[in-house]
């Protein structure tokens, strides 16, 4: 139950990191169409994990998925996804999900799970 006066669970600005397996969502997909649908699954993720549909991919992962080709996609990525208020005055949605590429630890992927990122980092 929301209170009238606190705001709802998608409303607030927020920034998390997930590692998002691109292995399981591109199984099946032809070879010259790995990185484009990789971008894709990318942002339905986001959409799916801020509540936002207005999702930007930053450059930076744009290059990484593509690096190795359209082919050789990454199985696993590490992102930070930040939902953000729009300040365009014109804009459709007053909130948006910017991705961008997390660091990655020198132990690898493994076992690394949500992590919620405070504003101050």
């Amino acid at each position: 139950m929301v209170e009238k006066g606190s705001k709802g669970r998608k409303e607030e600005v927020v920034t998390r990191e997930y590692t998002v397996n691109l292995h399981k969502r591109l199984h099946g997909c032809t070879f010259k169409k790995m990185a484009p649908k990789a971008i894709k699954e990318i942002r339905k993720f986001a959409q799916k994990a801020m509540g936002t549909a207005d999702v930007r991919v930053d450059v930076k992962l744009n290059k990484q998925i593509w690096s190795r080709g359209i082919r050789s996609v990454p199985r696993r990525v590490r992102v930070r996804i930040a939902r953000k208020r729009n300040e365009e005055e014109d804009a459709k949605e007053e909130l948006y999900s910017l991705v961008t590429v997390a660091e990655i630890p020198a132990e690898g992927l493994s076992g690394l799970g949500t992590k919620v990122i405070d504003e101050a980092d």
